[in-house]
């Protein structure tokens, strides 16, 4: 297990060239934070603008690692993983995603879906390999691993190196790669002569690999459109595309549905066989009996934040809900006996965090009691500009003179902001004589245009604080 190191000191002043990824450290001092660190189990209370910021302080200031971070849905969980890569760092963030597909649906998840399954329970086989940070939507959850996708290992190959291309395609196939003629879609590998290209399965473009008897002579990605070379790689990381893999384990494990199960004969005999086709992965409750979900692979050390636990709880109850509503009407069609009723995919919601040893904090917009960790947040109110800045009629030639400044992204910044004084770096925000700069004529504010500001103040009045938006809204955080 890794150690972890010392957190560097936070910046004493900001400019507008300072990244995102300064702002976390200035949260290290967050009387709300400070309170509530070191407890295995609490709640904290950030408004909804500030979220993705003080988590990224959170990960920033605690020495535990990783974190992982469960949303009710995937919508929220890809918007706030977005955000966290702005604060973190793309390479510190990582998204769990759930399968796209209805449980007993026979088609497939997406390749890349289930490759970033994968990848991200590789990183977390190894202390060292885990991001920072890990966003999951409780639906991602909720759903049976596979034991052996927890173990299953990239195929890694870099410039240079001795690969035997006979036993490259074999590992490939064996991890759900389909062989063909020219690669062209994820999950596809075709082999030419002494080139072999694949598309791997969390990949952005295919990667050629040009073989010099056995060595690693050049190694590329390419286009799908003209096949040719574009851009030199160092090195590739190959992840499986597909969970539900024909090990032996599984194999015999259909044999014996074989004779248990005849309704589904038809399907257990292609897996006992090896097979990999369209919609396998349906039947991947019959095919595994241990009930392994990701939480029981965190280590000790690691975090968990429900954010808004509520509604987590209510999108698990629909989930178990839709997917007990499928299995009774397909059971008819599968000729499943009387009163038997099919596995489910997903498991309650009781047991996600039931054999994890991680501590476990609530996130919420609002505090719901007197004793909540609470932290002080606000987003900046919106400024209609033309993208060069504040518009003539909502301020002067100076934009200084009205208080206020386009930042680097052009929206308008409150002057003195840490994060976007021109000049003065960090210090008290001078805001202009109004509230918010005018509207140009003729235009006005509709109800969500504005952002929700919360007024919720800190322990301290002292450390009372003004936090932003998440990037995306283009805000900035300034403590008073």
């Amino acid at each position: 297990m890794s150690t972890p190191t010392a957190a560097a000191p936070p910046p004493t002043a900001l400019t507008p060239a300072t990244p995102l990824r300064a702002l976390p450290a200035l949260l290290r001092d967050e009387p709300a934070l400070l309170t509530a660190l070191g407890r295995n189990s609490t709640t904290l209370s950030v408004p909804d603008p500030a979220r993705a910021l003080v988590i990224a302080g959170l990960a920033d200031t605690s020495r535990r690692h990783p974190f992982l971070v469960v949303t009710p849905t995937a919508a929220d969980a890809d918007r706030l993983a977005n955000d966290l890569a702005a604060y973190l760092g793309p390479d510190d963030v990582d998204v769990f995603p759930a399968w796209e597909t209805l449980p007993f649906e026979r088609v497939s998840p997406a390749i890349e879906a289930m490759g970033r399954r994968l990848r991200t329970l590789w990183h977390l086989s190894d202390p060292d390999r885990a991001p920072r940070v890990i966003v999951a939507p409780v639906r991602a959850l909720l759903q049976r691993l596979v034991p052996e996708a927890a173990e299953a290992d990239p195929v890694i190959i870099g410039h240079g190196d001795v690969v035997d291309p006979t036993d490259l395609v074999e590992r490939l196939v064996a991890a759900g790669y389909r062989r063909e003629y020219q690669v062209e879609n994820r999950g596809e590998v075709a082999v030419r002569g002494s080139i072999v290209d694949v598309f791997p399965s969390v990949g952005d473009a295919p990667v050629r690999i040009d073989l010099w008897g056995d060595e690693v002579d050049r190694l590329s990605e390419f286009s799908v459109a003209d096949q040719r070379a574009t851009l030199d790689r160092a090195e590739v990381e190959i992840f499986p595309c597909r969970e539900l893999l024909a090990t032996e384990e599984l194999r015999a494990r259909a044999e014996e549905l074989v004779r248990r199960e005849p309704w589904g004969r038809d399907q257990w005999e292609r897996l006992a066989e090896g097979q990999t086709f369209d919609g396998m992965e349906s039947w991947l409750p019959w095919l595994v009996e241990d009930e392994l979900v990701l939480p029981d692979l965190l280590p000790v050390t690691a975090q968990v934040l429900l954010v808004e636990p509520r509604r987590i709880r209510d999108r698990a109850g629909d989930v178990r809900a839709e997917e007990a509503d499928l299995a009774r009407s397909l059971a008819k069609s599968w000729g499943v006996a009387e009163g038997a009723e099919p596995r489910p995919l997903h498991l309650a919601f009781d047991r996600l965090l039931a054999r994890t040893e991680a501590a476990t904090w609530s996130v919420t917009s609002a505090p719901e009691g007197p004793d909540v960790a609470t932290v002080a947040a606000a987003g900046w109110p919106p400024v209609v500009g033309d993208g060069e800045g504040p518009s003539a009629s909502s301020a002067s030639s100076s934009p200084r003179a009205t208080g206020w400044w386009s930042g680097p992204t052009g929206r308008p910044r409150p002057t003195g902001s840490p994060a976007c004084s021109p000049s003065t770096g960090c210090g008290s925000p001078t805001w202009p004589s109004e509230a918010q700069p005018p509207l140009p004529a003729g235009r006005g504010r509709g109800p969500r245009q504005g952002r929700a500001q919360a007024a919720t103040t800190s322990t301290s009045p002292s450390r009372a604080a003004t936090w932003s938006s998440s990037p995306s809204s283009g805000a900035a955080c300034s403590p008073r």
